[in-house]
């Protein structure tokens, strides 16, 4: 006999939502989420927590409408949940390029002007649009997981040492010398997809690890500033009002790093590519940095999130590689995670 249904390794947004997931589908059946931190401490604490109605491809578009629905509903449930509404501002000289991206949802619309006061060089179009959001994501994840307790045991501060595959079941080596067995396994790390409790798996896993850095902009946001998106360098100005400066996110050009090796904070070649994406987008803003904060995350070969198998008989399932999106694609990420669950080899974890 298994000591439980389902185990979930990862205790950020992506774990929290496979959690909530699996207990929805089948109300009767045991989970344990496991993190060797707390939940939301991981990735999930440093993302910009930015939901906006675009995907680069099918699925991801896919993806970001389920995750839109996904979160309003939450809000719904829940109004004191940390998710805020945000006005869109979409700039780009590709007009194909945005019409592709973006969901009809978004309502995209020609405008003149970006709200405020941020200059646009000439040929740029710009749009407005809706269905943005921006979340603390480490503390949804908290939130999430005090209202799942009742019915999935969260175990903190736990590490998983290894993993080992039975003819029943999957026996999980704790750091704290114990064993846990399970029916299946979910793994949500995050960027942590190299760690050695899993190299050994069936299927390895094809992924490399990039920096996520963003730059904290030492301006007050106005009352119903939207983010500010710069869709063709992949680049935003996020309005945190609640912290009193903007956000300026960008896409970091340094691969393969460590996650347990970021931890002396913005370095002076992480700060200075910021500056030179800040300055190519909005050079009035580049002299207001002096702060901001690097985390990273798993990226495939397609870009698009991995969910899938990692043994023959279906029992571990791999739920992940978000490529600097997994707040946004969460949701949608949980859903396919628990769909192999319960329709895999692995079915006797039935709904």
């Amino acid at each position: 006999m298994t000591d439980v249904d389902v185990a979930v390794v990862g205790g950020g947004i992506i774990g929290c939502l496979v959690a909530r997931e699996l207990t929805a589908r089948a109300p009767g059946r045991t989970v344990t989420v496991l993190d060797r931190g707390l939940v939301g401490s991981g990735a999930s604490r440093w993302s910009a927590g930015l939901h906006f109605p675009r995907g680069a491809t099918r699925r991801v578009r896919a993806m970001a409408a389920a995750g839109q629905d996904a979160y309003e509903r939450l809000k719904a449930e829940d109004p004191a949940l940390p998710i805020h509404p945000l006005g869109l501002c979409v700039l780009s000289s590709d007009a194909a390029g945005v019409a592709r991206a973006y969901l009809e949802r978004a309502h995209l619309t020609p405008a003149r002007e970006v709200p405020g006061t941020l200059p646009v060089p000439a040929g740029t179009g710009i749009w407005t649009g809706e269905g943005c959001h921006h979340a603390d994501v480490g503390a949804l994840a908290a939130a999430l997981a005090r209202r799942l307790r009742p019915r999935v045991r969260f175990r903190e501060g736990v590490a998983v040492a290894g993993i080992e595959r039975g003819d029943r079941e999957v026996t999980l080596r704790l750091g704290t010398g114990e064993p846990l067995t399970a029916a299946a396994v979910v793994l949500a790390p995050g960027p942590w997809v190299h760690a050695p409790a899993w190299r050994s798996l069936t299927r390895p896993l094809e992924l490399r690890v990039k920096l996520v850095a963003a730059l904290h902009v030492d301006r007050v946001p106005g009352e119903g500033d939207p983010v500010v998106v710069f869709h063709d360098p992949d680049a935003f100005l996020l309005p945190l009002a609640h912290r009193g400066h903007w956000m300026f996110s960008f896409t970091s050009r340094q691969w393969d790093v460590r996650p347990d090796a970021l931890t002396d904070g913005l370095t002076g070649a992480t700060l200075a590519e910021g500056r030179e994406a800040l300055a190519a987008c909005a050079p009035e803003l580049a002299g207001a940095v002096t702060a901001g904060r690097v985390f990273c995350d798993a990226y495939s070969p397609r870009r698009e999130p991995v969910v899938r198998t990692l043994d023959d008989d279906g029992r571990i399932v791999f739920a992940g590689a978000a490529n600097g999106s997994g707040y946004r694609l969460a949701p949608a990420i949980a859903a396919e995670a628990a769909d192999l669950i319960f329709s895999g080899p692995a079915q006797r974890i039935s709904a």
